[in-house]
């Protein structure tokens, strides 16, 4: 008995899982946390702001350390490590000894400190270069959760329209039912026959929606949730009214983008100019541990390259960050185009709402008097079947433009740069 309980405790967890009630705002958190699409672009962040940190240190000195060994009976190379060695005798001086040197060995190592003094700009310009673009990549993070956001309120509530036009068909199927039996004795009984196989494929056909968009939901919100219940209503209004532009932060990133190709134009300028810097030197050579010398080296020096594509570098520079620019001034045309069809799709909604609950309403009592008429054999068959017809566009049009209002607030708040849901971090 207590193995079956083992077995069966997995199950229950499962069930109960699955009927934990899932709101759309607990949907877009669950997504933002747990969706693969999304941790992929956290680790772009990550990675954007750890070159940005990478860049931040270049004036840092260099640290280079080298070992090896050497064993050479090149003259020159032979009397320069006895020297380095600081094992040279008188008897090295002997042109037969200079001339054909035994093979000489020995072991060294080298530390050398290398500081960037003056590089023409150029290392400040990539640090706030980097720096932009760490910004660009985390401005595009938010944005990306944002459109995860919106594809989620239309999953989310595109799988309750589904829900709900189940419950219609099942509605429609039950009064075909119904006068389907009542009228099977008489000469019109193979239409409503047909009528109620119409119905029977419109049930099927709403299940399959139902279907289709929990699979789409699970997929954007990261985890299973075929089974569970959606608690925000789709006539419910949105959490918060958006009506005041926000921070849009594909525009926080075109910007943030446009300003490190200005920084790209002062390091490719900054190829021009001279670099100064100072590098320090200790080294050692030995035959044995104990046998051997030591050196330092200190200098400070200038380099001066040039090289013909230098300008054309810079003109490539110039014609990406006026590219970027000219990609802003047009990211914001779009976006106050947006603002404008998001507020015209929301008050469309808002009227066909109105016109729909009516026609819902003249349409459910239509087909009752409709229906009990016909069977007092007042009013043909017909009469009932077109008001079965008009009331299910009725109900389809009404659930139509109740998702049309709800992704119309959701794509409104995304236009103004406003949290979807008014979900936040």
């Amino acid at each position: 008995m207590f193995e079956r309980l083992l077995i069966l405790l997995p199950m229950v967890a499962l069930t109960l899982q699955g009927q934990t009630p899932l709101s759309i705002q607990d949907a877009i958190r669950t997504a933002w946390s747990g969706q693969a699409g999304l941790q992929a672009g956290a680790a772009r962040v990550d990675q954007a702001r750890a070159q940005a940190a990478a860049q931040a240190r270049l004036w840092l000195p260099a640290v280079t350390l080298g070992m090896g060994y050497i064993r050479t009976d090149e003259p020159m190379q032979a009397f320069g490590t006895r020297l380095d060695e600081a094992r040279i005798t008188q008897a090295d001086f002997l042109p037969a000894n200079l001339n054909r040197p035994a093979a000489v060995s020995g072991t060294g190592a080298t530390l050398t400190l290398s500081q960037p003094l003056y590089a023409g700009g150029r290392l400040d310009a990539t640090r706030r270069a980097g720096q932009a673009m760490a910004g660009a990549e985390a401005a595009s993070q938010e944005q990306r959760k944002q459109q995860a956001a919106l594809a989620i309120t239309q999953v989310y509530f595109g799988a309750q329209m589904a829900e709900q036009g189940v419950r219609y068909a099942e509605d429609s199927l039950k009064q075909a039912v119904a006068t389907d039996a009542f009228v099977q004795a008489r000469s019109d009984g193979e239409r409503t026959q047909a009528y109620r196989a119409q119905c029977e494929v419109g049930l099927l056909e709403a299940r399959a929606r139902v279907a289709s968009a929990r699979s789409g939901l699970a997929l954007l919100v990261g985890v299973d949730v075929a089974a569970a219940p959606l608690s925000t209503p789709l006539d419910a209004p949105a959490a918060v009214a958006a009506t005041e532009s926000g921070q849009r932060q594909d525009l926080a990133a075109m910007r943030q983008q446009a300003t490190a190709a200005q920084e790209g134009v002062k390091a490719a300028q900054a190829s021009l100019k001279p670099e100064v810097g100072v590098q320090l030197t200790a080294g050692t050579l030995r035959q044995a541990w104990d046998v051997g010398g030591n050196w330092t080296t200190l200098s400070v020096g200038a380099k001066w390259t040039f090289s013909f594509a230098d300008g054309q570098r810079i003109n490539a520079a110039r014609a990406e960050a006026r590219a970027a620019e000219l990609a802003v001034h047009w990211q914001e045309a779009v976006a106050d185009r947006e603002v404008q069809e998001a507020r015209r799709a929301v008050q469309t909604a808002q009227a066909k709402i109105a016109f729909a609950r009516t026609a819902v309403t003249a349409s459910e009592s239509v087909r009752a008097i409709r229906t009990a008429r016909h069977r007092e054999g007042l009013l043909p068959l017909v009469e009932v079947l077109d008001a079965e017809t008009s009331l299910t566009g009725s109900r389809t049009l009404l659930l139509a433009s109740q998702l049309d209002l709800r992704l119309g607030e959701a794509q409104q708040a995304l236009a103004l740069g406003q949290p979807i849901e008014d979900v936040k971090e």
